[in-house]
């Protein structure tokens, strides 16, 4: 799927890595995805990186972007490789895993207090989505 294909968030959750995003497309899925996330009460948040420290940096990125607290990495030094981060908004903590054979991007999930209701995936968005200024 094109980057020219791409409508709507739903449309991302089809591919295995973030697309190039223009900057009308970019602003029209940051516009849907805060509506999904106004409705949320708490965040998952996976990276898929070719290392830990960029999975980090699109972390620090995000958590700024959101005026989110600081998520503590609990997982950090390995050797240099793919990564999946996976930071859970609600326990503060955040996990690096070394895995080869992901795509790369940025997933975010909202989750809710009530486990009867339904969570939802977006993504994934390009590592530089949340970075506030390039």
């Amino acid at each position: 799927m094109s980057s020219s294909e791409i409508k709507s968030l739903d449309d991302l959750n089809q591919l295995r890595s973030a697309p190039v995003l223009d900057q009308d497309l970019a602003s029209s899925l940051m516009d849907e995805l805060t509506y999904q996330m106004n409705n949320a009460d708490w965040f998952t948040v996976g990276i898929m990186a070719p290392s830990s420290k960029l999975a980090i940096s699109t972390l620090k990125e995000i958590e700024s972007y959101f005026s989110w607290s600081t998520i503590n990495i609990i997982e950090e030094e390995f050797e240099d490789g793919p990564v999946f981060l996976k930071a859970n908004q609600k326990t503060g903590d955040a996990h690096l895993r070394l895995e080869h054979g992901l795509g790369e991007g940025i997933l975010i999930s909202c989750q809710r207090n009530e486990e009867n209701k339904n969570t939802n995936t977006f993504g994934p968005f390009p590592l530089k989505f949340f970075r506030t200024k390039d």
